[in-house]
C-alpha cells in the first residue's frame, strides 16, 4: 500500500489495521479484538492477549533460527571495552539475570529502578524485568540524588539496578555517593542495591544493603518467560512537567510491540539482519524504543555506545562506529551533530572512513534547525529524516514513511503523520484551524497502540496533562501547524518544560531550587535559543533586600545548586540578576514575554495588556544584551 492507504487505514477502521499488525508477532494468546476500554473508560490495546516482550525480543529469534546473529554490540570509546552478543548469548544472559532478580523477590508486576550507564548490563537489566513481568523504570545516569531519590519514592522499587560507576569522556563518575544519598533522601527503601562492579571504581561494600551483580549472576538459574496481558505495564518512564514533579509515563506491554515493529519497517526501513545505531541513552524514551526493544523485537543488530559524538577521541567519533559495525540506519538528535560541525566543520573526519553502508539518518528529540539539516545533507548526500514525537508515545507521530514510500521533504517539517496519528491544529478553545495557520498541535483520539494509558498512580494528573484541555483529543503540548499538502510543522513547546540537547526538563523544577538560595527573592527560568544545544536555561532572579552577594558569587551557587538536585545535564550557566520581573496585576510572572525579548529587540516586542510595570520588560531587555543572551549572542 501508499503511504497515503496506509494511514487512511489506521484512521478509517484502526482496529482492522493494528489486528492485523498484531499477528505479524509471536503472542503466547493472540488477541481477538484490538481496541477496548477498561474500567476506568481508558482506551486499551489488545487486551486479552498474552505476551512477553523479552521473549519476542529474544527466544523469538532463537527459535526462528537466528540464535547465532548479533542482536546487540558494545562499544566503549571511554573505557576501551567492547563486546558482541547474538541473540542465543543474550537471551542466555537476561534468562540469568531474571533468575537472579527472581532470587531477590522481584515477581510480576514489583518496580526495579536501574540506574546505569551504557553498559550492557542496562540492557539485560531491562530484559530481565520484562522476563519476569516486572515493571522497570530507568532513572538516567546523569541524574543527581535528588532526581532519583524522587523516582524510587513513586515507583517504590523493591530493587534498584546500578553500576560502580559511570564515565564521562575522561571523567569518572562514582554512582555509589549518588545512589547512598538518594536513598537517604527517599521515604521508601528498596530491598537491596545490585552493583556492576566496574574497573574504574571500586565498590564500599560496608553495607548489607548493596550485592554484586557478578555475585548473584553466577549463583542464580535460568528464570523463563512469565505470560502478561497485552496492557501489562512494561515500565515507567518518568519525564518533565510543568510543576516540577516528573510524570511517570506508563508502557503497555502489547501495544508498544506492535507499534515498534511497525515503526521499523515503515519509518526506518529495517528489517531482521540490519544494524540499527541509535546515539542515545536508555534513560531516554529514544533508548527504550530504538536501542532496546524495537531493534530487538525487529530481529535487527543494535549498537550500545558509551562516548560522546566529540572528544572521545575527536569529531570522527560517530562516523568511526557507522563504518566498522556497517550501520543501515543511524539515528541521534540535532545537538549531537552541532556538536561534530563546530569542532570539523569541513567533516575531515569523515574522510577516514567508509560509511557506504549508511542510507539514512534520522534526527529527532529537538527542532532541526535549517543549517544542521543543509550542513548533513551535503557532507552525507543521503536522506536525513526529522521526525517528531513524545516520551508519551513512545514512536514517532510525524515522521518520512521511508519503509512505505519516501516522501519529499520541506525544510522546518517532521513531514506527515504515521499510523494512528490524526492530527489536527486547534486555537485555544478548541476550535480546528485550516491549513497554514498556528495552533496548538492535538491527536484525536484514540490514539495508536504504544502510546501512553495513563500516569503511574496518577490518572487524575494524566487527564488534567492530556486530555481535560480538548475533549476527545490528545494533547502535546506543542504548537505548530499543517500546511495545504498535510505536512506538519512544530514550533515548540506551548508550555514551561524545555529542550536541552534534546532532553525535556522543567523550567518550574529549576525555580525551585534556586528559590531555595538564602540571597533570591524570587526568579524566572526561560529556554533561550543556544546555536549547540538548542536551548539553554537562563535564570533571571531578583535579590532579596540588603543581599550584597556579587555576580560572580550568586552564578557560581546557583550552577552548582542546580548541578546537585538536578544534574549537569541542566546547563545552568547564565544568571542575570535585576530589580524586578515583569508580571501581571495579579502576580503572574510573563515568561512568554521574557522568552519573546530574547528573539527580538525590545521596540518589536508588544507590551502585554495586563502588565503590572512596563518598565520591567525594559529592564529586562537591558540584562539579555548586557549578558549576551538571545539574539545578542
Amino acid at each position: 500500500m501508499s503511504y497515503q492507504e496506509t494511514w487512511r487505514a489506521s484512521i478509517n477502521d484502526p482496529e482492522t489495521f493494528w489486528l492485523g499488525e498484531a499477528r505479524r508477532l509471536q503472542w503466547m494468546t493472540e488477541p481477538t479484538a484490538a481496541l477496548s476500554q477498561d474500567e476506568q473508560g481508558r482506551q486499551r490495546w489488545f487486551q486479552g492477549g498474552e505476551l512477553n516482550v523479552a521473549q519476542l525480543a529474544l527466544d523469538a529469534h532463537v527459535d526462528a533460527g537466528r540464535g547465532d546473529q548479533a542482536a546487540l554490540l558494545y562499544d566503549s570509546p571511554v573505557s576501551g571495552a567492547r563486546a558482541q552478543y547474538t541473540y542465543r548469548q543474550l537471551r542466555d544472559e537476561v534468562a540469568q539475570a531474571a533468575g537472579m532478580l527472581r532470587d531477590l523477590g522481584v515477581g510480576q508486576g514489583d518496580r526495579v529502578v536501574i540506574y546505569m550507564p551504557m553498559i550492557p548490563e542496562a540492557v539485560i537489566a531491562m530484559l530481565a524485568c520484562a522476563r519476569l513481568g516486572a515493571i522497570h523504570s530507568v532513572v538516567f545516569g546523569g541524574f543527581a540524588a535528588n532526581e532519583l531519590a524522587v523516582r524510587i519514592d513513586d515507583a517504590a522499587p523493591r530493587v534498584v539496578l546500578t553500576a560502580s560507576c559511570g564515565i564521562e569522556v575522561d571523567r569518572v563518575i562514582p554512582y555509589q555517593p549518588l545512589v547512598t544519598e538518594a536513598l537517604r533522601r527517599a521515604k521508601h527503601a528498596p530491598d537491596c542495591v545490585v552493583y556492576v562492579s566496574r574497573p574504574e571504581a571500586e565498590v564500599d561494600w560496608a553495607s548489607e544493603r548493596d550485592l554484586d551483580w557478578g555475585t548473584l549472576m553466577e549463583r542464580a538459574s535460568p528464570a523463563d518467560p512469565v505470560s502478561v496481558d497485552a496492557t501489562h505495564p512494561l515500565y515507567i518512564l518518568y519525564t518533565s512537567g510543568t510543576t516540577g514533579k516528573p510524570k511517570g509515563v506508563v508502557r503497555d506491554s502489547g501495544g508498544y510491540a506492535v507499534a515498534l515493529n511497525w515503526s521499523l519497517g515503515a519509518v526506518y526501513d529495517l528489517h531482521p539482519g540490519d544494524v540499527f545505531w541509535t546515539a542515545s541513552d536508555v534513560g531516554w524514551v529514544v533508548g527504550h524504543s530504538y536501542i532496546v526493544y524495537g531493534p530487538l523485537i525487529r530481529g535487527c543488530t543494535t549498537v550500545v555506545y558509551e562516548g560522546k559524538p566529540v572528544r572521545t577521541p575527536d569529531a570522527g567519533a560517530f562516523w568511526r562506529v557507522i563504518s566498522e559495525y556497517r550501520a543501515k540506519a543511524f539515528f541521534t538528535a540535532p545537538t549531537a551533530f552541532r556538536a561534530i560541525k563546530k569542532e570539523d566543520p569541513e567533516a575531515q573526519h569523515l574522510q577516514r572512513y567508509d560509511i557506504s553502508c549508511l542510507e539514512n539518518v534520522f534526527v529527532a528529540g529537538e527542532r532541526l534547525d535549517p543549517p544542521t539539516y543543509e550542513w548533513l545533507a551535503q557532507t552525507l548526500q543521503r536522506p536525513v529524516i526529522d521526525h517528531w514525537w513524545q516520551t508519551e508515545t513512545g514512536w514517532p507521530i510525524v515522521a518520512n514513511p521511508m519503509g512505505i514510500e519516501p516522501m519529499p521533504v520541506k525544510s522546518g517539517s517532521a513531514t506527515l503523520p504515521m499510523a494512528g496519528y490524526d492530527i489536527r491544529v486547534l486555537d485555544d478553545s478548541g476550535r480546528e484551524l485550516p491549513a497554514g495557520e498556528q495552533g496548538n498541535l492535538a491527536i484525536r483520539l484514540p490514539l495508536p497502540p504504544g502510546c501512553l494509558p495513563t500516569l503511574w498512580n496518577d490518572e487524575a494528573r494524566f487527564r488534567k496533562s492530556y486530555l481535560d484541555r480538548f475533549p476527545g483529543y490528545y494533547d502535546t503540548s506543542d504548537g505548530g501547524f499543517i500546511d495545504e499538502d498535510g505536512y506538519v510543522y512544530v514550533m515548540g513547546r506551548v508550555d514551561d518544560v524545555i529542550n536541552v540537547a534534546g532532553h525535556r526538563l522543567s523550567t518550574g523544577e529549576m525555580e525551585e531550587v534556586i528559590g531555595d538560595h538564602s540571597a533570591v527573592a524570587e526568579c524566572a527560568v526561560v529556554g533561550i535559543h543556544d546555536d549547540t544545544k538548542g536551548e539553554l536555561p537562563v535564570a533571571f532572579v531578583v535579590l532579596k533586600d540588603g543581599s550584597d552577594i556579587e555576580q560572580e558569587q550568586i552564578e557560581a551557587d546557583l550552577t552548582s545548586m542546580i548541578r546537585n538536585e538536578i544534574g549537569a545535564i541542566a546547563s545552568l550557566r547564565r544568571v542575570a540578576v535585576v530589580q524586578k520581573l515583569p508580571k501581571t496585576r495579579s502576580g503572574k510572572i510573563l515568561r512568554k514575554s521574557i522568552r519573546t525579548l530574547a528573539k527580538e529587540a525590545r521596540e518589536e516586542v508588544p507590551t502585554p495588556s495586563t502588565i503590572d510595570d512596563v518598565s520591567s520588560l525594559d529592564e529586562i531587555a537591558d540584562a539579555i544584551r548586557a549578558h549576551n543572551l538571545g539574539r545578542y549572542a
